[in-house]
């Protein structure tokens, strides 16, 4: 007998290796799933210009970085990118017609709020992924809506807003698809082109963030007290789904002996002068020590 509607995810054809770099942008959710992946040591950047919770915002923190040079991603080097969509609400501002990513407690009148269509946030979407995709080839993506509804719309409001995000979601995944076909189709045309002057194809995934939460942990013991935001069990839970579908084996070997080492660093001692916590800190370093030559980009 089933108790709740499980939401099946297919492994992906693709894997997340250990201490992978790794690019969080998106809503407050994407922080907090980004949090997990930097304590486990991934080299994962999340949201370095705030939270952003529209396609447009994403896209404007995908140009700042790649200008800045300040994308984690090497050219040569797989990575993994993670979006995730909030809301397909933005704010202009009026002196300008620009969308802005924060308002900067600058006086409403300043501003238009507008919705974005399905057409528009596939759009900053696409651009997203195709300009990280042009700098850095060996980038895979993973779009995910945020489960996270918006009280201020009103709850009918929140799922237009989220459904729209879906829709536009699915429509570039299916154009990336759709691309990876017309390459395949223009190599088999070129049958004397070189293997090694194509470009690495684009991989883009679409992952259940939001059918979790509001499916399968049905339940408002997996809320805030707010009754909006996922707890931490939530998360947590949402993570080992992630990790399931997209980490290689070699991934979890090296978490599960990174787990003790971490929970032995964050222990706080009674009696930090003691023998017996010096003997103890100096096994932890130890162990940190063998873990980081077996995975020497832990360290960077």
């Amino acid at each position: 007998m089933e108790f709740s509607t499980k939401v099946e995810i297919k492994p992906a054809d693709w894997r997340i290796a250990p201490c992978e770099r790794m690019l969080f942008i998106g809503s407050c959710f994407a922080d907090n799933i980004g949090q997990r992946f930097v304590a486990d040591k991934f080299r994962a950047t999340v949201n370095p210009y705030g939270v952003m919770y529209n396609p447009a915002s994403i896209l404007h923190t995908v140009e700042r970085l790649i200008e800045s040079h300040a994308m984690p991603f090497a050219a040569d080097e797989q990575g993994t990118a993670v979006f995730t969509l909030g809301t397909n609400h933005v704010y202009i501002l009026k002196s300008t017609e620009e969308i802005v990513d924060n308002c900067n407690k600058q006086p409403q009148r300043l501003f238009r709020e507008e919705k974005l269509s399905i057409e528009q946030c596939a759009g900053y979407l696409r651009q997203a992924v195709l300009l990280i995709h042009r700098h850095y080839p060996k980038v895979r993506f993973v779009l995910t809506v945020s489960p996270i509804r918006y009280r201020k719309y009103g709850y009918h409001g929140s799922q237009l807003s989220k459904a729209t995000l879906l829709l536009a979601v699915d429509r570039v995944i299916a154009e990336c698809n759709a691309r990876q076909v017309d390459n395949a189709l223009s190599a088999d045309a070129k049958p004397t082109a070189s293997p090694s002057t194509q470009q690495p194809a684009l991989t883009v995934d679409y992952f259940p963030s939001y059918e979790i939460v509001n499916d399968e942990l049905r339940d408002y013991r997996f809320y805030q007290p707010d009754m909006l935001h996922p707890t931490a069990q939530a998360v947590d839970y949402i993570y080992e789904k992630f990790s399931s579908a997209y980490f290689s084996p070699d991934t979890f070997r090296f978490l599960e002996a990174w787990e003790p080492i971490r929970e032995a660093l964050c222990h706080r001692p009674l009696h930090p002068d003691s023998e017996a916590y010096r003997l103890f800190k100096a096994k932890t370093e130890e162990q940190l020590q063998a873990l980081r030559d077996r995975y020497p980009m832990m360290g960077e």
